[in-house]
């Protein structure tokens, strides 16, 4: 019997795992503006996001959230973290028992600091919970080149059984039992991206660049492991496989927007001129106060957020970014 995937989220990765699933199985993606369900509908395309590309031709979109969550068998949140509690309170009393809820987003919750997975299980209580993620960018994906992502579950058998929906030819999916190191991989590292970004924004080197990667996989995988991951994680897919995507990628908007910083621009401005959410900005300073609830030293993390904040030029902090008591480089 065929399994509906519904997608929430007509951004650009929302639209690319519906694509995705298309593949295999009946894909049901909701828009928040009509126009846009009805482009996907009868181009094929999502030129306010993905310009250029071609959807799979049995993707279908609506703009009806309660009618789409009715039929889903597997409910997929593209929503960003900013509206991502809402979004399930508005589908709570349409989905159906039991459904797999299933998280692409890539941050942390402002105010309660709970990643996307805790959220879901506050508001659609007894649903598995899991995330996919790993390091993937939708236009490269949207043109076929391989790439490979990683589905953590609450339940091994449901990610199991959901591998093969988002799988394809040139888009391998592994299952993976940490849900909790893998959702924070995903999170953590879109503050280093502002780090790597603003090293190419002042004119740094390879050799810099390098080592601002290195030790903010490091940091992450600290503070991972205080929250309960498995250290294997973070040196897999969704740790160091989406760190280095993100990081070196023209396509990453984390790295786009620690670029811009690095240039002299404010944060203000550079949202201003994108229409996409980079959740890096807003996870900076979540990702701190995590880092001091749990007593582990995030210097880099410290210096973006000091950035993001508007409390610190980018090229004062970048002096300052791999400042440390110098120790073991294990720790």
């Amino acid at each position: 019997m065929d399994v509906r995937v519904v997608v929430l989220g007509a951004g650009s990765w929302g639209t690319t795992v519906a694509h995705l699933a298309a593949h295999n199985t009946p894909t049901t993606l909701w828009a928040r503006r009509a126009d846009v369900a009805e482009e996907i509908n009868t181009s094929h395309t999502n030129s306010r996001y993905l310009a250029d590309f071609t959807l799979h031709d049995g993707l279908v979109a609506t703009d009806d959230l309660s009618a789409a969550v009715a039929c889903a068998d597997v409910l997929v949140m593209g929503v960003p973290s900013s509206g991502f509690r809402e979004t399930l309170k508005e589908v709570a009393n349409d989905l159906r028992p039991w459904v797999p809820v299933v998280s692409l987003a890539k941050g942390l919750e402002q105010g309660t600091n709970l990643r996307m997975t805790q959220v879901i299980q506050e508001e659609l209580p007894g649903h598995p919970y899991g995330v996919l993620t790993g390091p993937n960018l939708a236009k490269e994906i949207l043109s076929e080149q391989a790439a490979a992502a990683v589905i953590a579950m609450s339940d091994a058998t449901v990610a199991a059984r959901l591998q093969d929906l988002f799988a394809t030819d040139l888009f391998r999916v592994y299952t993976n039992q940490d849900v909790i190191g893998s959702e924070l991989g995903g999170a953590l590292k879109n503050v280093i991206a502002l780090a790597s970004g603003m090293a190419d924004g002042l004119g740094a080197g390879d050799n810099t660049r390098a080592a601002v990667i290195t030790r903010g996989l490091a940091e992450l995988t600290r503070l991972g492991v205080a929250m309960g991951g498995q250290p294997e994680t973070f040196a897999g897919l969704a740790g160091m496989g989406d760190l280095l995507a993100t990081c070196i990628s023209s396509q990453s908007r984390n790295r786009h927007v620690g670029e811009e910083l690095g240039k002299g621009k404010s944060i203000e401005q550079i949202v201003e001129e994108m229409n996409q959410v980079a959740e890096g900005v807003k996870s900076a300073r979540v990702v701190l106060e995590l880092a001091e609830q749990y007593g582990v030293d995030m210097p880099i993390t410290a210096q973006v957020a000091s950035v993001v904040g508007g409390t610190a030029p980018a090229e004062n902090a970048y002096r300052g970014l791999l400042k440390r008591t110098v120790s073991s480089e294990r720790r």
